[in-house]
């Protein structure tokens, strides 16, 4: 009986001097008015010693150095402060992946220009004034190269544009390896007409078609997605803290101020649940961020491999040089065809002489570029550095949201073990941690969230990446979503257009699979047209002569 009332006493006299501790610190304001006047408030605000808490909104209601005046500032600037660290972090974010954007940006278009100037400079040294006398052809080539990047095919119909070029190319060639004929706007269209099937550049235009699409719409698609990325995390960011946050955050920092305990952190898991409640909505945007950086590595692997749009804009001019060739090899053969389906022409009075064709014809020596002789880069790297750094800038970028709480509850904001702020207290803090996500927060001890009423911007940018997501898939797969049913991805991934890719040497074969395409039924077949025997007898012998003449000058850049 006796130990039990000795231990009662000793309780007494422990809470009495515990009492007494905090009342004696109440009793002097002066650290909180320190603190307080440090955030840069006015110090006479701040009760020279410790007062009635009843009005206060937020904090204990005991004996306080706050008043509710103080509280209302200090909710304003706990709002600060949480938002301090997502600022800081989103702002980098933003500015990591702009620098990123600008820098494809720019090397693609140098890209493009390069080619352009490559293009140019060989052409003049190899076919000269016919080459200049018809370089508009190959610039508005380029121009409208330059747009469908920029704009995609809501400015230039890919496919449209590089048949019309190769049209308009075969009609001047053919002119110009028939020198002796004079051809009429209507028999020119007969000949653009049946292009395709008279296949006169070989199979240079079908590979390059290929080519180009799957490089043009897997880089256009993956700056627009870089492009995407900072636009995303402003909007995200500057969300507002809803009122319940900003009060369960003006608990967690400040209210140790009332009690006199300037010094006193919160617990991590008490910050974890405060922040978690305040971020809910962002943490639902990370599985589609997830799922959105994930096509974006995935296409970054692509521009390094099969859809290379270095290697595919580089060596342009050489390809169509290629195909020029082709045709003119091939001249005697296109143009018998064409005259038995467009009909036979009529010889031109005005061609008379050797020295007609000697001026009409190519007179330019062909000369093999030297890989020595040209750009190597452009914008001063090349694509390979630039997409393993950005490879790594969009690992580094996942799960950047709902890890927010995690990042803000660390280092000094926080006090380790027990000897931390409870909420209402300096004590261990024993509410469990809750999960990331909206739905998650309807146990939240801390943070009173509304999970039936989802933030509306943030619903938003979801549906944003999951369409930026869509498109980036269907990039991978070499289709330009605008023009291509996304659903159908799958299933003609596995055909010989897929763009699913083949990365083994056994695909270097003269039938690249790469390359491979279904003929188009659409075309008409040229019909043959019955000539007389009698206008074959007469006109045969001469046509021949004169094309093999022309032929001999204009091959002469193949000796």
């Amino acid at each position: 009986m006796k130990t039990l009332l000795v231990l009662c006493v000793v309780c007494t006299l422990a809470v009495l001097s515990v009492s007494g501790t905090e009342e004696q610190k109440l009793n002097n304001c002066n650290d909180v008015r320190a603190a307080y006047s440090s955030k840069g408030f006015n110090v006479n605000d701040v009760p020279n010693k410790g007062i009635n808490g009843a009005p206060l909104k937020v904090c204990p209601q005991g004996f306080s150095c706050c008043t509710v005046e103080m509280e209302e500032k200090l909710s304003q600037q706990s709002h600060t402060e949480i938002k301090a660290p997502v600022s800081r972090l989103s702002t980098n974010l933003q500015s990591t992946f702009k620098q990123r954007h600008d820098h494809f940006d720019k090397f693609f278009r140098e890209l493009l220009k390069n080619a352009e100037a490559s293009l140019h400079n060989m052409f003049v040294r190899t076919y000269g004034m016919m080459y200049v006398q018809n370089a508009e052809l190959f610039r508005n080539f380029f121009e409208s190269l330059t747009r469908y990047y920029v704009s995609g095919s809501a400015a230039v119909n890919l496919d449209s544009m590089l048949s019309d070029f190769w049209a308009e190319l075969l009609e001047r060639m053919f002119r110009l390896v028939n020198v002796q004929y004079e051809f009429s706007d209507a028999y020119m269209e007969c000949v653009s007409r049946h292009t395709d099937q008279l296949q006169p550049f070989g199979d240079v235009p079908r590979k390059l078609r290929i080519q180009l699409t799957r490089a043009f719409v897997a880089a256009r698609t993956f700056v627009r997605g870089l492009a995407l990325m900072p636009e995303v995390v402003n909007k995200v960011s500057t969300v507002n803290a809803s009122p319940s946050c900003v009060r369960a955050a003006m608990k967690m920092l400040y209210c140790p101020y009332c009690s006199g305990q300037v010094e006193l952190k919160p617990c991590q898991n008490y910050c974890l649940n405060v922040m978690r409640g305040c971020f809910a909505n962002q943490a639902d945007l990370d599985t589609e961020w997830n799922n959105f950086l994930d096509a974006m590595l995935s296409l970054a692997e692509r521009l390094e491999g099969p859809f290379n749009f270095e290697s595919v804009t580089d060596p342009i001019d050489v390809k169509i040089s290629e195909a020029i060739m082709n045709m003119q090899e091939n001249s005697m053969q296109v143009s018998q065809k064409v005259f038995q389906g467009c009909g036979q022409p009529k010889l031109s009075m005005a061609f008379r002489s050797k020295r007609a064709v000697k001026e009409t014809g190519f007179t330019g020596r062909f000369r093999p570029y030297s890989p020595d002789a040209r750009p190597t880069t452009a914008a001063g790297t090349s694509l390979d550095r630039l997409t393993s750094d950005v490879k790594k800038k969009l690992k580094n970028a996942k799960k950047f949201w709902s890890t927010l709480p995690e990042t803000v509850c660390t280092g000094e904001r926080i006090a380790p073990g027990d000897d931390c702020w409870n909420g209402t207290a300096k004590s261990r803090y024993e509410s469990v941690v809750i999960s990331s996500g909206l739905a998650n927060q309807v146990s939240n001890p801390d943070v009173d969230v509304d999970i039936t009423k989802p933030d509306i911007m943030i619903r938003s940018q979801i549906a944003v990446l999951k369409e930026m997501t869509s498109r980036l898939k269907a990039a991978h797969n070499g289709h330009d979503i605008s023009i291509e049913n996304v659903g159908d991805d799958e299933e003609s991934s596995g055909g010989e257009e897929s763009g699913s890719g083949c990365d083994s040497p056994s695909c270097d074969t003269d039938r690249d699979m790469y390359f491979s395409t279904p003929p188009n039924p659409g075309k008409p077949r040229v019909d043959p047209v019955q000539a007389s025997s009698d206008v074959v007898a007469s006109q045969g012998s001469m046509a021949l002569a004169l094309c093999g003449l022309a032929l001999t000058l204009l091959a002469a850049h193949l000796r």
